[in-house]
This record gives structure tokens, C-alpha cells and sequence, in this order.
């Protein structure tokens, strides 16, 4: 269904050669003509996946004009992939697999893109074997040379679990389940260098994440819908930015456009900390180096991500043919290795930074045309399809539709008064930084290529 993207959104045939699309840089006529017609209805900073839901929506259901610009040279945020130089198509970012329970977000995003069945498995190097991982019943038997059944396993969980009065840190969360050892082997390690903590120094909700079975069910995830884009994932998002009421600017921050392109309301997926010029101090954030290699060979793991909770400096590698269908015949991998500066992607699950953030939200709710969405906006880790959940909500509410947020979804912070022309500078210090390289404009949602 309809064609690949590579590097910086080039459209790919099927031979692999880029096929640029039709689009050309905005002349300063062009930039007068639309300030002349009042500007865009809407400035969207982050062309990811909660700034491009939206931007679709506002401009194919609402008829509104809108402006998408990004900071980075591609669209798709983190999501972004692209064909190597050997040719195989990777994540620049890392793996995303998409997964939901959401019929609403699977068939909103099924308007962009086929799919690729595709169900997630992760193995665990752990005591010089190769295990299942989240923890099952063949993780137990291999790792112990046992034979136990599911009913067994359970209350093999039972007897050696710590009881935990309160539990509060993502050890007291793995300790109750399967016990102090299997959290030695599988969780301590891997948190530690993750986050560059200790389990008892974190928050409840970051082993929460990972579950534990009886059963031999060995999928990293049960989520009713599992599928990759056929085509990737910046082929769907060049599919999602395609219509003439949407322009797209990259390379751009959007402090440039003070005073040069109006526009009525903000809707912000940025750090929202950054928005507010850092008043009450950086919002702390994990961050991870990617390494790429291509290896002259087809298959180099025996799954798709193996995870190396307490050998070498890196996390996990994927192999990303698992995750495509690909066939080459050469492969490219990823590390990861965890920093703590770089790109901002895992807010710090501290109590002291919710509390920072709650200051943030309230300066968020206060800002009249501007809506807060996204992981950077609301300080708060999401799967994919949590954040495409989170602007369709905020779009019902752009909308006139309103309603709450479903239970157990953070909402955007939003406050919608008069419209705005202009937004607040940053401070000082932020709007000191060197400034972004050249601006590339392309319209009718079409990527430039310089």
C-alpha cells in the first residue's frame, strides 16, 4: 500500500532509489500571502505522533490551516525510519513496536498504512543462557533445569516472593511477585544502567510495566492489535501530513517564527519545562546512544531483541528485519546505551519531579491558546497508541465534541480563551542557544530535500 519512505521522508520505489516528492520552499510572497489571509489557524511544534494526529484532524475534519514545524530534519519523531546505507529499513531511534487494545486508535491509524502482523519477542541473557523474557513458565524450567507445570510455577512464585507491606519502588513491585534472586538476575541490573539508579530509589510504575507468567505465553506483549506499518512508519506519517491545508517546516524552532507567521492557537508536544524557560528548574529525563551496524549476513539474533540485564554497558539489541519482514541479504542491528544527557526520552519517575511537574501543569493550564500533548508536553512516558489516544481526545474537544479523558489516560493540558497571534519568548538562556540550521518549508505535506 502506496510507497516506502527513507532518510528525511524520500518516497522509495520499488527498487529502493529515492523518489523525491513535489515541494518547494516557501518564498517570503508566500509568506506575506499568508500572513495577509490571517496566518494559520494553528501552529503545531513536533511533527511526532501527537502533533501530526492532530495537524490530520484539524485540517481534513475542521478545515483548519495549519503549520507543523520540528526541530529535527525528518518527520515521524522517534518513530522515524528510514533505509540504511546497505538498504535496510531501521529505527534511527531504537525498536517501536506498535501494540494496542484501542480499536479506536488501530483503525484511525489503518487510514494511513496496511499493516504487517507482527508479535514481539524478547530473549534475556541471564547465568550464560537465553531466556524468555517477560519471566514465564520455560524461563523457570530452563534457567533451573525444572519441569514444573503453571499451577506449580505459581506457587514456586509464592515461596520465594518477599512479603512488602507497602510497595512503593519498582524493587518492592519485583521482590512481592517472583522473590529477591530472579530480581538480581532479570531487573536490578537492567534498571541500574538504565536509569543509572537503583530499583529502591524509583518509582512502583517502572517494573510495573513488565509482567510475569505462569503460562509459556512468550509474546512481550497481549495487546489485542500487533502490527508493524507495512511500509514503516514515516511512510504512514507522510501519508498522515498529506493535504493542502497542512505545511510542514523542518529544522525549525519555532521561536524563529515570532513576529513572521501568524497563527491563532499553539498546540505544543515540545518539553514543556523548555516552553516555560525552565522557571522552576530542568525536568530530569534518561537518554540512550543508539549504535548501528549492518553485518554482512541475514540473520544475526536468534529473536528480535536480546536483553543484557548484567553483561556490557548496553541494554539490548534488535535486529530490525524481525520487525519489518524484510528480506536482504545483509541485516542491520542497534545498541543501546543508556546516558543521561541527549535527547529527552524517559522522564524520571521521582517523587521530587512530579511535584516539579505539577508546577509545570499549572503554568501549562494557565496559558491561554496553548495546548499541552504528548510525552514532552506532559512529562509522562506513553506507548505509541496512548499518544495517538491523547490527541484524538484532545481533538474531540478542539472540536466542540468534549468529554473526559478514558480512565487511566493522562489528558492534555489545555486552555482554550481568546486566540493568540504571538506567544511568550523563552528565557534568556534558552533563546541564547546557537540557532537551528537553514528552514526547510515544504507544502501540501510533502518533505523537502536539500
Amino acid at each position: 500500500m502506496g510507497r516506502n519512505l527513507g532518510a528525511d521522508g524520500a518516497a522509495h520505489g520499488a527498487g529502493g532509489k529515492a523518489e523525491k516528492g513535489k515541494s518547494s520552499m516557501m518564498s517570503s510572497t508566500e509568506v506575506s500571502t499568508v500572513s495577509k489571509k490571517g496566518g494559520f489557524d494553528y501552529l503545531i511544534v513536533g511533527a511526532g505522533f501527537a502533533g501530526s494526529v492532530l495537524a490530520e484532524r484539524l485540517a481534513t475534519q475542521l478545515n483548519k490551516r495549519v503549520l507543523i514545524i520540528d526541530k529535527r530534519q525528518h518527520i515521524a519523531g522517534n518513530a522515524y525510519d528510514h533505509y540504511d546505507e546497505a538498504g535496510v529499513l531501521v529505527h534511527r531511534y531504537g525498536p517501536h513496536i506498535f501494540h494496542t487494545n484501542s480499536r479506536e486508535v488501530f483503525d484511525y491509524l489503518s487510514g494511513f498504512t496496511a499493516w504487517r502482523p507482527y508479535e514481539h519477542r524478547v530473549l534475556a541473557s541471564v547465568d550464560g543462557q537465553l531466556v524468555p523474557m517477560p519471566i514465564n513458565l520455560d524461563t523457570i524450567n530452563k534457567l533451573y533445569g525444572l519441569s514444573l507445570t503453571s499451577f506449580e510455577l505459581e506457587d514456586f512464585f509464592a515461596s520465594v516472593a518477599e512479603e512488602v507491606p507497602h510497595i512503593k519502588t519498582s524493587e518492592d513491585v519485583v521482590v512481592s511477585r517472583v522473590g529477591r534472586e530472579l530480581y538480581e538476575k532479570f531487573f536490578r541490573n537492567y534498571t541500574r544502567k538504565q536509569w543509572g539508579m537503583d530499583p529502591s530509589e524509583l518509582d512502583k510504575s517502572v517494573t510495573a510495566r513488565v509482567p510475569v507468567r505462569t503460562s509459556r505465553d512468550d509474546r512481550y506483549f497481549t495487546d489485542t492489535y500487533q502490527a508493524m506499518p507495512l511500509h514503516g512508519y514515516t511512510a504512514m506519517f507522510s501519508r498522515m501530513l498529506d493535504h493542502p491545508n497542512i505545511k510542514v517546516m523542518l529544522n525549525t524552532d519555532y521561536r524563529e517564527l515570532e513576529g513572521v507567521i501568524p497563527y491563532k492557537e499553539l498546540i505544543y508536544t515540545g518539553p514543556v519545562d523548555e516552553y516555560f524557560g525552565f522557571r522552576f528548574g530542568k525536568l530530569p529525563y534518561r537518554s540512550l546512544e543508539f549504535r548501528h551496524q549492518t553485518l554482512d549476513k541475514e540473520q544475526h539474533l536468534p529473536a528480535a531483541v536480546i536483553n543484557h540485564p548484567n553483561e556490557h554497558a548496553y541494554t539490548r539489541v534488535t535486529e530490525f528485519k524481525y520487525l519489518t519482514g524484510q528480506e536482504h541479504p545483509k541485516t542491520s542491528v542497534v545498541y543501546e546505551y543508556p546516558q543521561a544527557e541527549g535527547d529527552p526520552y524517559y522522564p524520571v519517575p521521582r517523587p521530587e519531579n512530579a511535584e516539579r511537574y505539577t508546577m509545570y501543569r499549572k503554568l501549562a493550564e494557565a496559558e491561554e491558546g496553548v495546548h499541552f500533548v504528548g510525552r514532552l508536553a506532559t512529562y509522562r512516558y506513553y506507548n505509541m497508541d496512548q499518544v495517538v489516544a491523547q490527541a484524538l481526545t484532545l481533538f474531540k474537544r478542539l472540536s466542540g465534541e468534549g468529554g473526559p479523558a478514558p480512565v487511566g489516560e493522562a489528558a492534555a493540558v489545555t486552555k482554550t480563551k481568546a486566540p493568540v497571534m504571538a506567544r511568550r519568548k523563552m528565557a534568556a538562556a534558552a533563546a541564547s542557544e546557537p540557532a537551528a540550521p537553514k528552514t526547510t518549508i515544504s507544502l501540501n505535506g510533502k518533505v523537502k530535500h536539500d
